[in-house]
């Protein structure tokens, strides 16, 4: 049975490993609820290959 409501999966991505270029990517697959975080999340989560905590954001 599926399940109801209005959590969906999102990916969050690092936004500072782009400028560094190193290859490869920082990504994290998380829920949130819909309703009450409409807009785009932003946590801050550890990057294992720049090895230090960055800021990742929501990707579409």
């Amino acid at each position: 049975m599926a399940k109801k409501g209005n959590r969906v999966q999102v990916i969050l991505e690092c936004t500072e490993h782009k400028e560094t270029g190193k290859p490869g990517t920082s990504r994290y697959i998380t829920t949130k609820n819909k309703k009450n975080t409409p807009d785009r999340m932003e946590l801050k989560k550890f990057n294992p290959i720049l090895k230090k905590m960055t800021v990742h954001k929501e990707i579409k």
